[in-house]
Formats: structure tokens, C-alpha cells, sequence
């Protein structure tokens, strides 16, 4: 490694870089561990700044592009600082057609926010996916890793309470 990636790589900690190194080793390539590197770093700092994807682009020996299209591809590596909780609301035709537009509405209304956005004490930040495979009881959304579905616009602010309840924070 020369001196310029060498520093780069140092951008990393010694724990993220151990880690990504241990997926490197059961994988046929450097580059195969793209994602579960990016997962990693994550986990770590809640989403993946400029300094970091290089950093890792380093590691695995690909270009910083190469490696910004994988993360941008998939809707659960944030190339943004998100909150606490990041509330996915499912945007497929199956929600759209069970009201989850007006649930949306509703998400939106109670955290004050619209979607690509945090809220003002950090704890939530809205974004729409594509679908979270929960077609049958549309409509669905994740906040945090957990699955809430057959949403209705009245129910959605007490799903919000209860989620702050659990992790002590006081209601939104």
C-alpha cells in the first residue's frame, strides 16, 4: 500500500478495519466484502461520510466510484448522517392502494418532518423505500429494526410513543 492509502485507510479504526478484514477472509476477493464493509463502518458511525467510503474503497482495492455506487444502490447504507431511528414507510403500489398515502401523511404530521429529513432533536429521520416485502398487510413501515404493518393514519402517533417509551425518550 503506498503512503497516500495508507493514510487513507487510517481514516478507519483498528476495529472496523479487523472486522472488515475478517469478512475479506472467507470471500474470493477484496471487493466481494463491498457491502458487508459498508455495513460495517455503519454499525459503527450510523452512516458512511466521503472520508469513510474512500477509506474503505482503499481497503478493498477498488475506486471510490466503484464503491459510491454500491452504497448509494441499496437504500440501507446512509450516505447522509441519519437519527437515532431511521422510519422506512414502504412507497410500493400494494401500501399506495391501502391508504398509505394517507399514512404517510400521518408520519409525517406526527414527527413534523417530510421525507429526507431529521428531526429537530435527532431522534428520527423519514425516508420512503420501495418496498419492505410486506405486501399482505400493507400498509408497512420500519422504524428502527422493527416491522409495524396494516397501518391506519390514527394509529401511527401511538406506534411513535410507544417506540419512545421503550427506548426512554420522552413521546415526540
Amino acid at each position: 500500500m503506498s503512503m497516500a492509502q495508507d493514510k487513507m485507510v487510517s481514516a478507519l479504526s483498528e476495529q472496523e478495519i479487523e472486522e472488515i478484514e475478517a469478512e475479506i477472509s472467507h470471500l474470493p476477493n477484496r471487493q466481494a466484502a463491498a457491502i458487508d464493509a459498508l455495513k460495517i463502518v455503519q454499525g459503527h458511525r450510523g452512516w458512511i461520510s466521503d472520508e469513510s467510503l474512500g477509506a474503505i474503497a482503499n481497503l478493498l482495492q477498488m475506486s471510490t466510484a466503484e464503491l459510491d455506487g454500491i452504497a448509494t444502490f441499496y437504500s440501507l447504507i446512509f450516505r447522509q448522517p441519519v437519527g437515532e431511528k431511521v422510519v422506512m414507510v414502504c412507497d410500493s403500489v400494494s401500501c399506495f392502494l391501502m391508504d398509505g398515502e394517507t399514512v404517510s401523511k400521518s408520519i409525517k404530521e406526527k414527527l413534523g418532518i417530510d421525507f429526507g429529513e431529521t428531526t429537530s432533536d435527532g431522534k428520527y429521520t423519514l425516508l420512503p423505500v420501495t418496498c419492505l416485502g410486506d405486501c399482505d398487510h400493507a400498509p408497512a413501515m420500519m422504524i428502527g429494526d422493527e416491522e409495524h404493518h396494516d397501518l391506519k393514519p390514527e394509529t401511527v402517533g401511538k406506534l411513535f410513543d410507544d417506540a419512545s417509551k421503550r427506548s426512554g425518550d420522552d413521546a415526540s
